[in-house]
């Protein structure tokens, strides 16, 4: 059972990575570029945890840093803290709420492009901060938060959890 979500997961995040590696990185739109990556990412953090979205968040930063001949490192960073957090966030606030994934996704791109901004600055490289906070994080924040019900509702579909795990049961107090 383990073995076949951590398949189907490395299946989704490959298709994801060479979408977003050979299609979605050239695509720009008032100056924002989608991150179908990022969005794959949360989702499937959002199903299934904290750690399971770090760990997920790694290996696809690893391949789409090896995919695109990167900075080794740089992007799995970024998704796997991208990863955990939402993670976090689903297993503490309810992920059935129908917003979990929008406010997920807007949050953690604005989170996502600051941090990538800091680590820019960090390593010495040219990052220009007027661009990316003031041009083109609200048409990224959009562009997300289009792809975002799509991607969800496909690895909610894929990443379902059999009829058979019972869930836990409210408890009732007596006396």
């Amino acid at each position: 059972m383990i073995a076949v979500d951590a398949a189907k997961t490395a299946a989704i995040i490959f298709v994801a990575v060479i979408l977003q590696v050979s299609i979605f990185s050239n695509v720009i739109v008032l100056h924002g570029h989608p991150q179908l990556l990022l969005v794959t990412v949360i989702a499937i953090a959002l199903l299934r945890g904290a750690v399971y979205g770090a760990i997920v968040g790694f290996g696809a930063g690893l391949l789409a840093d090896t995919g695109v001949f990167g900075m080794l490192g740089f992007t799995s960073l970024l998704l796997t803290l991208a990863g955990y957090w939402t993670g976090r966030y689903g297993e503490t606030t309810g992920r059935d709420r129908a917003h979990a994934p929008l406010l997920s996704v807007a949050v953690v791109t604005v989170l996502y492009e600051f941090g990538a901004l800091m680590l820019h600055f960090v390593l010495g490289e040219h990052a220009p901060a007027r661009e990316v906070l003031l041009d083109a994080l609200l048409p990224t924040v959009v562009l997300n938060l289009l792809l975002t019900v799509p991607v969800y509702a496909l690895v909610r579909r894929v990443l379902r959890q059999p009829e058979s795990v019972d869930r836990a049961q409210e408890v009732t107090l007596l006396g």
